[in-house]
């Protein structure tokens, strides 16, 4: 395989070593910096530590969860994927609004009665301790790869602009995270989430402006030449299961996002956080509003790089990888400062993801593990000191992971990214699904399910490592493997209900506040 790092290494154009760059990246890092070490000080309990006393107004919430949920995914591998083929892979993102709104009026409510801290503390009482340790591992094993491949694709353009060897620059940049990180708390993810958002933004704007501004024709000139190459496509509009069309690239879409608004603890925790049920309900429209504009702004940018590189031709560009397009037009066409503010937004883009899922991780470990089942009734000053030695172990194996990444062969980063959702994320989001959604489904018929649904994902996560024996091979598009086993557990979990369901069936007294159909009396703060 030729590794990315190798392509950058072949640049006929390779960058110069600009000062003022360097200053305006330093002036960035030492600024966040600044916010981990003045939150530091105000973390005494895990409560101040894990949810930041529950007193973020929803504006900050919802800037935050943009923060967090546009990566350098967004920032590096929108652009390649515009630039290389169209705007199809941003179809899975136009369906967020739509989940946006079931969130609003049904996901909230559930996690802002009895003041969870944990996505999985719903589970433990919906369905009891089996499925909600399931939940807790599959989290932290997605969780784990997320990090792994956000780090990786932030030291790239890093790479570029210092010529240092990739590793070295992971460890740098996985050690500053993880000070911030560990040091400040969800205050310090949260605040700092927000200013990485304002950031990135402001990176993708200045490269729409840069080449705008050089192009003789400007906007008429990068759309005139864009639909003449059809990079404004969304895909076939036909429907074929076997073919990443809109309309299957929008249901797998639908699939995400309702993972994200109802199980994954980075965005559930941004709930527990806000200061009232409507603080939360108002981040989350806030976060839905600005979201899809933002990641639409980032395939724009990557078609304006296209359109400029065919105006001004550079044939070390065909040489490049997809994902390394976007990081040599920085270096090679920005002028010094400007290309520095836009290496912070990428620096933005990941840190804003990466210190969450950091956080996530201590969290959910204290609260659901430790906590309940391996030590409890330790002090909390205990689980305090417990959740920064596990943010820090966490931020090891990031970097590790990290390095690891450069050697797993793959299509794109985005490639990889969706792949990797959709197998590891297993069927957490129909367990949650179930949950809200009926009152006959308790925990044998959930657990009996699992096994099931777990084994099958197994199986399609060997099949696409290539590791099942010859003649047991299915052909299945791996972005479908989240979709299937989600179905295929919600299906079970229902069947399994008639059979079980007499000796396992959950008083309504017991369900209370716990479905949709039992939400009455519960009060919402």
């Amino acid at each position: 395989m030729m590794h990315t790092l190798i392509l950058l290494g072949q640049l006929a154009e390779r960058p110069t070593f600009r000062m003022l760059d360097v200053i305006v990246i330093i002036g960035y890092l030492l600024g966040m910096a600044g916010v981990g070490l003045y939150f530091a000080r105000r973390n005494n309990s895990t409560e101040e530590y894990f949810v930041g006393n529950r007193s973020f107004p929803g504006w900050v919430i919802g800037l935050s969860m943009l923060g967090t949920t546009i990566s350098s995914v967004t920032f590096l591998a929108f652009p390649g994927d515009a630039y290389a083929t169209n705007w199809s892979k941003l179809v899975a993102n136009l369906t967020l609004p739509l989940v946006a709104i079931l969130a609003i009026l049904v996901f909230i409510p559930f996690f802002r009665r009895g003041n969870l801290t944990s996505a999985f503390e719903y589970l433990e009482a919906r369905y009891g301790t089996t499925v909600r340790f399931y939940g807790v591992l599959t989290f932290i094993i997605a969780q784990t790869f997320r990090l792994a491949r956000i780090l990786f694709l932030v030291c790239l353009p890093v790479q570029v602009l210092t010529g240092a060897p990739l590793w070295i620059i992971i460890v740098c940049t996985g050690i500053f995270i993880a000070f911030y990180t560990v040091a400040g708390g969800i205050e310090a993810v949260i605040w700092t989430d927000v200013a990485q958002a304002i950031v990135l933004l402001f990176g993708g704007l200045v490269c729409v402006a840069f080449v705008v501004t050089h192009l003789p024709g400007g906007f008429e000139e990068i759309f005139s030449v864009a639909q003449a190459n059809n990079k404004f496509s969304l895909g076939s509009f036909e429907f074929d299961w076997g073919q990443r069309t809109f309309w299957t690239v929008s249901l797998l879409g639908i699939f995400t996002w309702l993972f994200t608004y109802s199980g994954d603890q980075n965005v559930i925790q941004r709930y527990a956080s806000a200061r009232s049920t409507r603080d939360a309900r108002k981040a989350a429209a806030l976060f839905s509003i600005v979201a899809v504009p933002t990641w639409a702004l980032f395939f724009f940018v990557g078609t304006c790089v296209f359109v400029y590189y065919q105006r001004f031709p550079n044939p070390a560009v065909d040489q490049l990888a997809t994902d390394a397009v976007f990081p040599h037009f920085i270096f090679t066409t920005l002028p010094a400062g400007l290309a520095g503010l836009v290496i912070a937004g990428v620096l933005a883009a990941a840190m804003s993801s990466l210190d969450s899922s950091i956080n996530a991780i201590a969290t959910v470990t204290v609260v659901d593990i430790v906590r309940p089942y391996l030590a409890p009734g330790r002090s909390d000053r205990f689980y305090l000191l417990l959740a920064r030695i596990i943010a820090t172990l966490c931020a090891g194996v990031m970097i590790v992971g990290a390095i690891i990444v450069e050697y797993i062969p793959k299509e794109s980063m985005n490639d990889l990214t969706w792949i990797i959702e959709s197998v590891f994320n297993g069927c957490l989001m129909a367990v949650f699904m179930i949950g809200f959604f009926t009152t006959r489904v308790g925990n044998r018929a959930a657990i009996l399910a699992l096994v099931v649904a777990v084994g099958v994902n197994v199986y399609l996560a060997f099949n696409w490592l290539g590791w099942v024996p010859s003649g047991w091979e299915v052909s299945l598009d791996n972005y479908w493997v989240g979709p299937l086993v989600n179905v295929l557990f919600a299906v079970l979990a229902i069947v399994f209900s008639f059979f079980v369901g007499r000796r396992d069936q959950q008083s309504p007294g017991k369900l209370q506040g716990l479905t949709v159909w039992t939400m009455g009396g519960q009060s919402e703060n």
